[in-house]
């Protein structure tokens, strides 16, 4: 089995963090990896020291969030969860990836302003921003599509140009 096909198993039953390390390195299948939902993707060769770095801030996230309040964010007609790592939009209860619900996090906590792609790396991703990295674009696609659009058919997340993304929500 791949690990693309792995990955895709994994996430059918579970949101456990996964980290993609895979001599396949070309931006389609890092997109892919991603679209399916692993948390992070590391082609080979990497140095220890930065796998060593990517998985201890994956496991802080996921401590942080076990010890996290249980009360819930709510912008509209979205409720997040940071303690359960749940999120419902209208009371319909959305399936994300680990790394979709951090952004998501990171968006209602600023809702109505702009977040700009680095510190949406640096807060929900635990990495700086890299000078080609389209990881956030391919994650904020997904996540307006679980979503949906506001009734007069645009999009929960704006992309205000220059200055990053905002969420919005009736």
């Amino acid at each position: 089995m791949s690990g693309i096909q792995e990955l895709a198993q994994i996430r059918a039953t579970s949101t456990v963090p996964v980290i993609m390390l895979t001599a396949r390195g070309d931006d389609a299948d890092r997109i892919a990896g991603l679209e399916l939902g692993a948390d992070d993707y590391v082609p080979k060769p990497c140095t220890p020291r930065e796998l060593a770095a990517r998985i201890r801030t994956i496991l802080k996230r996921a401590g942080a969030a076990a010890s996290a309040p249980a009360q819930a964010i709510v912008v509209g007609t979205l409720s997040v969860w940071p303690a359960q790592r749940r999120v419902e939009r209208a009371g319909r209860s959305l399936d994300l990836t680990s790394t979709e619900f951090n952004l998501v996090e990171v968006l209602a906590r600023n809702a109505g302003h702009p977040v700009s792609k680095g510190e949406l790396s640096q807060e929900a991703l635990g990495r700086p921003l890299t000078r080609f990295d389209r990881s956030i674009d391919v994650h904020m696609a997904s996540i307006r599509q679980k979503l949906g659009n506001l009734s007069d058919g645009r999009s929960c997340i704006q992309t205000i140009i220059r200055k990053g993304y905002q969420l919005i929500v009736e």
